[in-house]
């Protein structure tokens, strides 16, 4: 099977709000996922699943209504600061030199909801149930840079709190899964359909 892993698009700053931020996209966002959609169309798509947090959703949405499959919503795959009071795009962290950024790069773990082995843990668990649950088939799963950063340093075998990479808002990750367990790396942060 082929298991697509998209990034959201470019959401909205959010800072100190009661509850968790959860931000919608921009509108740059909104453009990127419209693109993601037109560029995956023509691939065969057997399920859609996303994070419950609005990027993710309104990523996965434009895809949804393009090709007539519903979005399952995947509570496990959702960001490592989802019940933080704000999301500010790392992008204007680093331009700003922010303290949070070098935390970030730092690998200093900072969730009010996992530890950094829950959440990988959940975010492993929950793909690899996913991937068993649609053999000989594609789907595509939209949610975060931190749990894809954790599902391919699964599949590469590799173990790092902060990461590996950067991916691109609504880069594309493909991995082939066999039945026999070996998972394969194919692209990493494609990106072709934001030009």
């Amino acid at each position: 099977m082929e298991l697509i892993l998209v990034r959201h698009g470019l959401p909205l700053r959010r800072e100190a709000v009661d509850g968790p931020a959860d931000p919608e996209l921009s509108d740059e966002g909104y453009d990127q996922a419209s693109r993601l959609a037109k560029y995956l169309a023509t691939e065969s798509i057997n399920a859609i699943y996303s994070s419950p947090m609005q990027r993710a959703m309104q990523t996965a949405d434009p895809l949804s209504k393009k090709i007539g499959i519903p979005i399952s919503v995947v509570d496990e795959i959702a960001e490592f600061d989802r019940l933080s009071n704000e999301y500010i795009p790392i992008e204007e962290l680093r331009a700003a030199n922010d303290p949070r950024w070098h935390k970030l790069v730092a690998g200093e773990w900072d969730s009010e909801s996992d530890t950094f082995e829950e959440f990988r843990n959940r975010v492993v668990s929950s793909i690899e149930t996913l991937v068993n649950s649609h053999a000989s088939q594609r789907i595509v799963i939209v949610c975060h840079g931190g749990v894809i950063n954790q599902y391919l340093s699964h599949v590469l075998g590799i173990s790092t709190e902060r990461g590996f990479f950067y991916p691109h808002y609504t880069s594309i990750h493909r991995v082939i899964a066999s039945q026999s367990g070996l998972r394969s790396l194919v692209t990493l942060n494609e990106t072709a359909h934001l030009r």
